[in-house]
């Protein structure tokens, strides 16, 4: 399947090819798969990294290509697009709080929680993890387990490039408040982000536990805990503050990861 979606994307660059019905049943398996989680976007490898499958990023820009828009019924409500909504049976032992809205070609693990938000197509929801009232979850954005995702927060999609490494938040992390992570930005196993924290490819992340600042980008070290900070930059208007984040200890190991947490926003002050 790799090998067909690979060659019909390379076809369908051409504007005067037409895709033909066998190709539209491979797009349309590959969204199903995607859909009920038996493959996905980025999988983490032994070693620890990160593999984006490309193949099924294109998948998923085929099927925006081949469906037409078309009204959408969901109950009381309906919605004129070319992406229908998750149909819930109630088997799926996710609990979905109205009005909260999965897009097909996404999955959500068995024990998740869906408050009032948003899920688009291609990301993955772990098992345990809460996506709280009115956050998102972007396009082929991958959360791990036993996240929690508050509210307002907003994890970015990144489709296009078909290469370009989604958002990444690994288990067991805590999003604060109005959080913002975008552009493949990586938060590794147990996070801590503080209420306000944005994170884009280009942020600066400071650590500054040690008596050296170290300066990283893209990625958040596993069991960070981060809140926003400022960094002081000169332009030709004179002095002014930069956004950035910053690193400001580590979350303790810990077989209980609710208590782990609490005791880190303690000894840190950390709103969330």
């Amino acid at each position: 399947m790799k090998n067909q979606i690979n060659e019909i994307f390379e076809k369908a660059q051409s504007s005067d090819y037409i895709i033909t019905n066998s190709d539209i049943e491979a797009i349309k398996a590959t969204v199903w798969q995607i859909d009920q989680g038996q493959i996905r976007v980025s999988e983490k490898q032994a070693d620890g990294h990160w593999t984006t499958n490309d193949w099924v990023k294109k998948a998923i820009l085929l099927f925006f290509k081949i469906q037409k828009m078309e009204l959408i019924d969901a109950d009381k409500f309906n919605y004129y697009d070319k992406i229908p909504v998750k149909k819930w049976t109630g088997n799926e032992g996710v609990r979905v709080v109205p009005h909260a809205i999965a897009r097909y070609g996404s999955f959500v693990a068995s024990g998740a929680i869906l408050m009032p938000s948003y899920v688009n197509i291609g990301a993955y929801v772990g098992s345990g993890t809460m996506v709280d009232t009115w956050a998102t979850v972007g396009s082929c954005a991958q959360i791990g387990a036993n996240v929690h995702l508050s509210g307002g927060v907003g994890i970015g999609g990144v489709l296009e490039p078909a290469q370009a490494q989604p958002v990444i938040v690994e288990d067991d992390c805590f999003i604060g408040s109005r959080c913002i992570v975008v552009e493949g930005v990586h938060l590794e196993s147990g996070v801590v982000l503080g209420a306000g924290v944005t994170l884009t490819a280009s942020t600066k992340i400071i650590d500054v536990t040690g008596t050296e600042p170290k300066i990283l980008k893209g990625r958040v070290p596993k069991n960070s805990v981060v809140i926003p900070g400022v960094e002081n930059k000169t332009f030709a208007a004179g002095q002014f503050g930069v956004p950035c984040a910053l690193i400001i200890g580590q979350r303790q190991e810990s077989t209980n990861k609710k208590t782990s947490l609490n005791q880190a926003l303690r000894d840190f002050s950390v709103s969330v």
